[in-house]
């Protein structure tokens, strides 16, 4: 089970999180109270393991602007977590994560539509995209009709409840921020927490 840490503002605090176990960190470039400038992201990137996934967070974003921000930065996945439709998803050279957020069975309908490369689960929109601590009705997902898609489970997650929802959505990567955050700053001991918990989570096979 694989594991993104998002909302990651310093050096210190990413290549704590990789040691732990992250396998890919969040960059956020949208309006955010954990929103990192692109000089800022470059620095720390460079500084970053070649097999780390570098996502840059963006909300209804220009395609041009996204570009040059991969350029820029480094960054090797872009997180469109906006309103974004599915011809605009597919504009990018490198993959892509979908965001959708979670209310009705017709949200989840809403998956098919979009053929990126991952799609992200989270919770109804808040003040920001993201981020805002909430976990969605996971029940809304029982119905398996997400196989074959490489999900990603975010919105609330925190150490004492993720392995319950890999238990119940069974996906591809786990995605925390507010969840490893203690005053609004990345916890280094929650981040271990955290990741511990995934990882030594034993995932079984779901028949749908």
């Amino acid at each position: 089970m694989k594991v993104k840490v998002c909302g990651m503002t310093d050096l210190h605090t990413v290549l704590t999180a990789i040691q732990y176990g992250a396998d890919a960190i969040g960059f956020v470039f949208a309006e955010s109270k954990r929103r990192i400038t692109v000089k800022k992201a470059k620095e720390i990137i460079q500084q970053l393991p070649a097999g780390i996934l570098k996502v840059g967070v963006f909300v209804n974003e220009e395609k041009e602007q996204i570009e040059k921000i991969i350029e820029q930065s480094g960054i090797n996945v872009v997180q469109l977590h906006g309103d974004e439709t599915p011809q605009f998803c597919s504009y990018f050279t490198v993959p892509v994560i979908k965001a959708i957020s979670i209310e009705t069975e017709k949200d989840i309908a809403e998956i098919e539509e979009y053929k990126c490369d991952y799609i992200l689960l989270d919770s109804p929109k808040g003040k920001y995209r993201g981020g805002n601590g909430i976990v969605f009705n996971w029940d809304l997902l029982k119905k398996c009709q997400l196989r074959g898609r490489n999900i990603i489970l975010a919105g609330g997650l925190t150490s004492e409840n993720v392995v319950s929802g890999i238990k119940l959505v069974n996906p591809y990567m786990v995605d925390v921020s507010s969840g490893v955050e203690t005053d609004g700053k990345k916890d280094p001991e929650k981040i271990n927490n955290f990741i511990k918990a995934v990882k030594e989570y034993k995932r079984e096979d779901i028949k749908c």
